[in-house]
C-alpha cells in the first residue's frame, strides 16, 4: 500500500474528511520532514512508515477535537509549544486553515525548519518562533504541547500566553494522572480525552484544561 493510501485509510477511520490539496500538503511536509531529519536529526523516528504512524498519524488523531473547539468557541489563534519538527503544529496548520499557528522551539534548526515549512507548503497561517515560550508577549486561545512537558510545567511556562477564556490541550500517551495529581491550585483538567490513533496500538490522549475563574488574572 502507498504512503498516500495508507494516510487515506488512516484519515477515513479518523472521520477526517481533507481536501486532495491537504492530503497532498502532508504528504509533502512528511517528505520534507525525511529529507532535513538527515541532515538535523529533527526526530528521532527515521523509518517513513513509522513517521507515517508515530507522528503524521499520531498527531492528526487530535485534530477532529481541536476542529470542534475552533468551531464550537471561534478560536482563531493557537501556539504550539515545544513543536520540534512541527508535530502536531504543522499538521494542525494544514488540517485548520482558519486557525493563526503559531510554533515556538528554543532550537534555531528546529525552528528553522517550521519557516521552511510554511513556505514551501504554502501556509500563511503557519509561523515560526524561536525563543523560549516564557519569552513571548502575544497571547493565544489555544495552547497546545505534544511529548513536551509535565503538565506543571507546559501551563507554567505558557500562562501568560494565555488569551482570557483560553484552554491548554496537551497531547500525552497513558492518562498522566500523577502530572494532574501535580498541576497548582488554579488550573484546572475539565476533560481527559482518549484518542484512537490509526494503525497503532498505543494508548493516547488530551489533557484540556483551563484557569479557574478566579485566576484569569493571575
Amino acid at each position: 500500500m502507498s504512503m498516500e493510501a495508507e494516510l487515506r485509510q488512516g484519515l477515513a477511520a479518523l472521520s477526517l474528511p481533507l481536501s486532495d490539496e491537504q492530503v497532498g500538503r502532508l504528504l509533502a511536509y512528511l517528505e520534507l520532514l525525511q529529507k532535513w531529519n538527515r541532515v538535523y536529526n529533527l526526530t528521532a523516528v527515521r523509518d517513513p512508515q513509522q513517521m507515517l504512524t508515530h507522528h503524521l498519524l499520531d498527531s492528526l488523531a487530535a485534530v477532529p477535537s481541536l476542529l470542534a473547539y475552533h468551531q464550537q468557541y471561534a478560536a482563531s489563534s493557537l501556539l504550539d509549544v515545544g513543536s520540534g519538527g512541527g508535530l502536531p503544529g504543522v499538521v494542525f496548520a494544514i488540517c485548520c486553515p482558519k486557525l493563526q499557528v503559531h510554533c515556538v522551539d528554543t532550537v534555531g534548526k528546529k525552528a528553522a525548519f517550521i519557516q521552511t515549512a510554511a513556505t514551501q507548503l504554502r501556509l500563511p497561517n503557519l509561523k515560526s518562533i524561536h525563543a523560549r515560550v516564557e519569552q513571548l508577549q502575544d497571547r493565544y486561545d489555544l495552547i497546545s504541547s505534544r511529548a513536551f512537558a509535565t503538565l506543571a510545567d507546559f501551563t507554567a511556562w505558557s500562562r501568560q500566553a494565555l488569551a482570557d477564556n483560553g484552554c491548554w490541550m496537551a497531547l500525552k500517551g497513558k492518562h498522566p494522572q500523577p502530572e494532574i495529581d501535580a498541576l497548582p491550585q488554579g488550573i484546572a483538567v475539565f476533560h481527559v480525552e482518549q484518542l484512537q490513533v490509526p494503525q497503532l496500538d498505543a494508548e493516547r490522549c488530551i489533557v484540556w484544561m483551563r484557569l479557574q475563574a478566579d485566576n484569569t488574572a493571575a
